[in-house]
């Protein structure tokens, strides 16, 4: 096994079936369909289920890993000059829950999300069972053009989450679908709520890191203008060199501030 199979954790097929056979009698099928996703997630084990259920189960190894990865960007954090804002989970069961509860809450203030469904615990493996979209496309996946007329739109849904007091924490291409022509958010993570103008600023540092490279610097800071004022761009900017760590992420960061200064001191003028 290498370091990376070592570190996903594999959840053994005995574990597997019983999450199946658990949820399909909480369900009160006989028999269901399962379709492994073949996706490099180190979170979880994620399958559809009978093409209506999006389904992730949690191991010990996968919340471990988590809480590795939350260590890690609360260092980040604290190196753009503010504390750690990112939470860790102890449990599976606890890692699922808050992801069902984040789902419902964006749900609750008209932000596109898949419906949550359920979240249980089988044989210490956490499990989640949202609504399965079909046919969609992330945005990383979708053309130049897509992305650009679509930017605005994303702005202002994550503008709404901030003014709930919510946040993303976690926002990339990957996590940002379009099906039927709507836009969802999906795989938020667990960021400190008492901490609200942190984690916006994180998050829109995020998705104009995510934007910069599909379709340059002063249109995705100029997206973001339509809705968030100089000052809120002006904090995002200090968290564009911790964003730039991450791995999921790359972009040129040195001419996205300097666009960040311009837009802000435009906008202040």
């Amino acid at each position: 096994m290498n370091i990376r199979q070592l570190a996903r954790g594999s959840v053994e097929w005995g574990r597997i079936e019983r999450v199946v056979r658990t949820l399909a009698d909480r369900h009160d099928r006989e028999t269901v369909r399962v379709e492994f996703l073949d996706a490099d997630n180190w979170l979880s084990t994620p399958c559809v289920i009978d093409d209506e259920w999006f389904v992730k189960i949690v191991s010990r190894q996968n919340a471990l890993v988590h809480a590795v990865l939350t260590t890690g960007r609360n260092v980040g954090a604290f190196t753009s000059g503010t504390g750690g804002f990112f939470g860790r989970f102890d449990t599976p069961r606890e890692m699922v829950e808050h992801e069902y509860e984040a789902t419902k809450r964006m749900r609750e203030i008209g932000v596109n999300a898949p419906r949550p469904i359920e979240a249980f615990e089988v044989n210490g493996l956490g499990v989640l069972v949202l609504e399965y979209l079909p046919e969609f496309e992330s945005l990383e996946d979708v053309p130049t053009s897509v992305v650009e007329d679509r930017a605005p739109e994303l702005f202002a849904m994550l503008a709404q989450l901030h003014d709930h007091g919510l946040a993303h924490g976690d926002l990339r291409a990957e996590n940002v679908l379009i099906c039927d022509d709507e836009l969802y958010f999906i795989d938020a993570t667990n960021v400190h709520e008492d901490r609200v103008a942190e984690t916006t600023a994180y998050d829109l540092a995020c998705a104009l890191a995510m934007l910069e490279p599909r379709i340059g610097p002063r249109a995705a800071v100029d997206a973001a203008a339509t809705v968030y004022d100089p000052a809120t761009l002006l904090r995002a900017r200090r968290f564009i060199d911790f964003v730039r760590l991450r791995p999921d992420h790359e972009f040129d960061s040195t001419t996205l501030r300097s666009e960040v200064e311009k837009a802000a001191d435009l906008g202040e003028q």
